[in-house]
């Protein structure tokens, strides 16, 4: 189950990388959470599918180039934990002053949790 876990993960950075929203959801449990917590705070959650794309939509919004990069893997039971280094380069204006065409660099960990070999819970820290 690892190994298939693995590739699932691998598949759904590569769709994310992509801007593939239709293969990132066919890898999520129609339950799906998803939090992203920056700086130990829950900044945005959903929860279900629909929500989910609703959200994966906007957020491409706001980038030109987006890439997730692995940089280490970890595995208990159902659960995959990878290191994650992100670039980004910004598609418009933010409200915190970053502007359009500004790069984004930053390393974190994503946790993703299975029931059985669909994705039912995803969460980035930052």
């Amino acid at each position: 189950m690892q190994k298939q876990h693995q590739r699932s993960v691998e598949q759904y950075i590569r769709a994310y990388n992509q801007f593939d929203i239709e293969g990132m959801l066919a890898l999520l449990h129609p339950d799906i959470v998803f939090q992203n917590i920056s700086e130990g705070e829950v900044s945005l959650e959903t929860k279900g599918i629909a929500a989910f794309r609703k959200q994966a939509e906007e957020a491409q919004t706001f980038f030109s180039e987006r890439e997730q990069t692995v940089t280490s893997w970890s595995f208990r039971q159902d659960t995959v934990i990878v290191g994650i280094r992100y670039r980004a380069v910004l598609a418009k204006d933010l409200p915190n002053g970053l502007r359009h065409g500004d790069p984004l660099q930053l390393d974190g960990v994503s946790e993703f949790v299975f029931e059985g070999d669909k994705i039912i819970r995803l969460t980035d820290r930052s």
